[in-house]
């Protein structure tokens, strides 16, 4: 049986999809790199992949906002192709800029009920969003993060994953304390930052989110999107103090995609 295949996506801007092939590869997956514009006038190409994934950076510049030209363009451009590649089986990971990406698109907290406009919140609607860091400024700093009871189908509850997180509007919110509480019955909080039980929670949180939120999936569990990069920590060396971790043959990241690449399975949408 040959490998399940990851799709990578990558446009003006990315610049963590060499970690992110990378991490995959050493996972177990068969891997090709595509530029967004290509997925975008072949969305047919999905149905090759069991994965698809977006990876960090600077899409566009983050010129009007971090991932907003990217989500708008991937909502505008294969919306109900994503939806059903993750309603087909297919897995989608947003890891930072692509967390940004994916809640811009409406992929991660669809409405209950379709729209005219192909089943996103408009703009007065939506529920979730990721502003700029409460620090006001880009934070750059190794976090440990902790699995929820979540749905999402890779991750294991209680699991504990030592990363970097890199970015400035990384901040989870939501529209109001009914929408938290949505989220966690439904179980798509998936990772939050681990925090002292007292005392000031920054830096461990390092951008203020709420309810110290790292990561969210889809009801579905299929389609995960995370602020921090497991994928920067998939080698034993990786991890600044790893003369001090004892023995290890590898970061805790690679799990991560260890876990990603295993629950994948054929799709066809």
């Amino acid at each position: 049986m040959s490998s399940p295949l990851a799709i990578v996506t990558r446009t003006a801007g990315t610049n963590c999809d060499a970690e992110t092939v990378r991490a995959l590869e050493l996972a177990g997956a068969r891997v090709e790199l595509i530029h967004i514009h290509q997925l975008l006038a072949e969305p047919q190409r999905l149905q090759e992949a069991s994965m698809c994934v977006f990876p960090g950076g600077f899409s566009y510049g983050d010129d009007i906002a971090a991932g907003r030209v990217y989500g708008l363009e991937l909502r505008d451009g294969m919306y109900t192709e994503l939806s059903s590649f993750v309603g087909s089986g297919g897995l989608v990971l947003g890891i930072c800029n692509g967390f940004q990406v994916l809640t811009e698109s409406g992929i991660l907290d669809p409405p209950a009920e379709p729209t005219a406009a192909g089943g996103l919140h408009s703009a007065e609607g939506r529920q979730i969003a990721l502003h700029a860091n409460a620090s006001n400024r880009f934070e750059c700093r190794w976090i440990e993060l902790e699995v929820a009871d979540t749905a999402c189908v890779w991750l294991e509850e209680g699991q504990r994953i030592p990363c970097p997180a890199a970015h400035a509007e990384g901040r989870f919110v939501v529209r109001d304390e009914s929408v938290l509480e949505r989220l966690k019955t439904s179980r798509q909080v998936a990772l939050r930052y681990v925090v002292p039980t007292e005392g000031d929670t920054y830096p461990a949180n390092p951008n203020g989110a709420v309810d110290h939120i790292a990561g969210v999936c889809d009801p579905s569990g299929r389609a995960l999107g995370l602020m921090p990069h497991p994928e920067r920590n998939v080698l034993p060396w990786n991890h600044p103090q790893w003369t001090r971790r004892g023995a290890r043959e590898e970061g805790e990241g690679l799990a991560f995609f260890r876990q990603m690449v295993h629950a994948a399975a054929p799709v066809s949408v």
